[in-house]
């Protein structure tokens, strides 16, 4: 009889202590998380997925338009340009089911970055 009330007492001394060991895990979990949302909060911000521009066209086509429609920047050398320009109109090339008006805005952009702009806007 002594050993099964000694098992008892046993078994009602556990129970309390796994129900503290709960609450302890529980309130370090939860520490956790605030460091971790504190420190998520608190990072440098980070390079965004690029946009598109949301303006439509100008009518007579400005050096900073040539680069927006090409995707470079104003000081861009040359050959990065043609590089540009062929990647934009593969993607939008006539043949390949892309608009005539939207190459020639590309063709009339990569003319104006490379400095052969005839002081016109596009044939539309």
């Amino acid at each position: 009889m002594q050993k099964s009330r000694d098992l008892s007492d046993a078994s009602e001394m556990v129970a309390p202590l796994i129900a503290g060991l709960a609450v302890a895990a529980a309130a370090y979990a939860g520490r956790y998380s605030i460091q971790a949302w504190q420190a998520f909060k608190a990072r440098p911000p980070t390079a965004r997925i690029r946009r598109f521009y949301e303006g439509g066209f100008q009518p007579i086509m400005t050096k900073r338009e040539a680069a927006l429609i090409l995707g470079v920047r104003e000081s861009t050398p040359a050959e990065k340009i043609r590089e540009a320009h062929r990647r934009v109109m593969v993607a939008n090339h006539p043949d390949a089911g892309g608009s005539h008006y939207l190459a020639s805005k590309i063709n009339e952009a990569k003319d104006m970055m490379l400095g052969k702009a005839k002081g016109g806007s596009s044939a539309f």
